[in-house]
């Protein structure tokens, strides 16, 4: 099979041949058919993921068509449309047992724990307790970002978020999880605040909802701005970035008894951000993580993308090729760009 591999953190990735991936006996195959190009993929070529070992392929949200079975895979055939969340449960830990399988003591992750989906075959572990149909009707390209940007915003506002209508939503960082975001938060009925310093992501984002933007490259102070518009601060904040700045900056663009939620990876050298945490007290703040969301999950969903109440088929505003990934990979350091890059790796 054609993929992409590195070799090295931060030096250049090459299309190369590379054999057929195998599943394991609770595995599966997936043929590629659709895979996103995210910022997680750049933080782990850039050496910020401790799972990975080199030579590396990258790549974790997917959609395709099921090419081979594992012997002990009870519920799913070759042939099917499928997709996946880009944390795969193992289906027996204490935390799967809970339904917290985002969260899965022994989870692995395709991109990251192993070679990923910057290929035309990928092998997926644990297919019964991760794999998720795609419906007829809903394109691979689409279904690619669900298993991580959009999915994760989905859980980020929805669940964890505990968005309510008539809230103020503030979303910092409109990249793809960040505009799925604005979306989802817009069709729950919140009022959306969208922070970016990017003119381009900040159109999108009034496109997909937001009742307010603000330009952080021309605004000082990103925070007060929040506060000022919705008349003391958002009930509901996530960092969709993953920065020292977008964090404290949600922070403390929060109203009183306001949650925070980390969305976006945080990479520092001293393995620490530091958090307002002195607001946070003061305020009686919620601090929260959110990381991906359960398979088992996603037909709530699947039924509002299926009423044409959230339309992700929106939010992918490039497709390229396996041989452009390289060059568009090392490109999201400087320019993240707007909207979902798609790649069809048999294009």
């Amino acid at each position: 099979m054609r993929a992409v591999v590195f070799e090295q953190y931060g030096e250049p990735a090459e299309v190369c041949e590379l054999a057929d991936p195998r599943p394991t006996d609770h595995g599966v195959v997936v043929r590629v058919e659709a895979t996103g190009l995210c910022r997680s993929d750049w933080h782990g070529w850039q050496g910020h993921d401790p799972d990975i070992t080199l030579p590396h392929v990258p790549g974790h949200e997917l959609a395709g068509v099921i090419e081979a079975v594992g012997t002990r895979v009870t519920g799913w055939h070759p042939g099917e449309r499928v997709t996946v969340p880009f944390v795969c449960a193992c289906g027996g830990c204490a935390a799967c047992a809970a339904g917290d399988q985002q969260v899965c003591e022994r989870q692995t992750q395709p991109g990251f724990t192993h070679w990923g989906s910057f290929a035309q075959y990928v092998a997926l572990d644990h297919a019964d307790v991760n794999l998720v149909t795609v419906p007829q009707g809903l394109s691979f390209a689409t279904a690619a970002g669900l298993g991580c940007r959009f999915a994760t915003a989905f859980r980020a506002v929805v669940q964890q978020g505990r968005v309510a209508a008539g809230e103020w939503v503030a979303v910092h960082g409109c990249g793809g999880v960040g505009l799925s975001a604005v979306m989802i938060a817009a069709a729950s009925g919140a009022r959306v605040v969208a922070v970016d310093v990017s003119p381009q992501a900040l159109d999108l984002a009034r496109k997909f909802g937001a009742t307010e933007c603000v330009d952080a490259m021309r605004t000082p102070d990103t925070a007060a701005a929040i506060r000022e518009l919705t008349g003391g601060g958002a009930h509901l904040s996530l960092d969709a970035l993953g920065s020292p700045t977008t964090c404290a900056a949600s922070v403390n663009g929060l109203r009183r008894r306001g949650r925070h939620i980390q969305v976006g990876l945080l990479p520092s050298p001293t393995g620490t951000t530091p958090v307002p945490m002195a607001r946070a007290i003061a305020l009686e703040l919620e601090l929260l993580g959110s990381h991906g969301m359960a398979a088992h999950t996603y037909p709530p969903m699947l039924e509002l993308v299926r009423a044409g109440v959230l339309r992700p088929d929106l939010l992918v505003t490039s497709t390229i090729t396996l041989d452009a990934t390289p060059d568009a990979l090392a490109a999201m350091g400087t320019a993240p760009g707007a909207g979902v890059t798609v790649i069809e790796p048999w294009s």
